[in-house]
């Protein structure tokens, strides 16, 4: 979990739903995740039928959200540079014609290069492309009438205990990473 901060600023990096089809299922799941997993109310959320603003229950942290935009852009392109500069220096020792007849214009080139596909890597990892089946389900859930459980774990231990804990109500479950 600490690589992960490097790149994220989200207290919650892995959310878990569940999905029942009435308001009484859907209490017992969240207080057997609050009982058993251990995690605080304040991070699990119950998403009603037809309910207007539901996105904010499943991504609630709007700032850390930005924040993570931000560090994933930069540490990225500050590994894409990284990389480059390793890459050239590598290609300068191995006497690649390409890059001695023309260094200077090679090192600009390859840094150039690197940085955009660190930026390009740090775009990929801010829309969280894991949490796109999560939100689905929970949309279709809400369109549909029924009623959904949406956990917000901090560690893994809280996300392994919360998935064991919404499975065993017999509820179709989705996670993210």
């Amino acid at each position: 979990m600490r690589f992960a901060r490097w790149f994220f600023r989200e207290r919650s990096l892995s959310k878990v739903a569940a999905t029942y089809p009435d308001s009484g299922r859907a209490l017992m799941a969240r207080d057997r995740v609050e009982a058993t997993a251990g995690v605080e109310r304040r991070r699990v959320h119950l998403v009603g039928p037809f309910e207007r603003g539901w996105g904010r229950k499943a991504e609630p942290e709007g700032i850390g959200i930005a924040r993570t935009a931000i560090r994933a852009h930069l540490t990225c392109a500050a590994l894409g540079l990284g990389a480059a500069l390793a890459l050239y220096a590598v290609l300068r020792a191995s006497d690649v014609p390409a890059i001695v007849s023309s260094p200077g214009l090679s090192l600009v080139a390859m840094l150039f290069f690197g940085m955009l596909f660190g930026l390009m890597a740090g775009g990929l990892i801010t829309i969280r492309p894991d949490h796109e089946p999560l939100i689905a389900s929970i949309g279709e859930a809400t369109r549909a009438g029924q009623w959904t459980v949406v956990v917000h774990p901090v560690t893994r231990d809280e996300l392994d205990r919360s998935m064991r804990a919404l499975e065993s109500t017999g509820a179709p479950v989705v996670r993210t990473l």
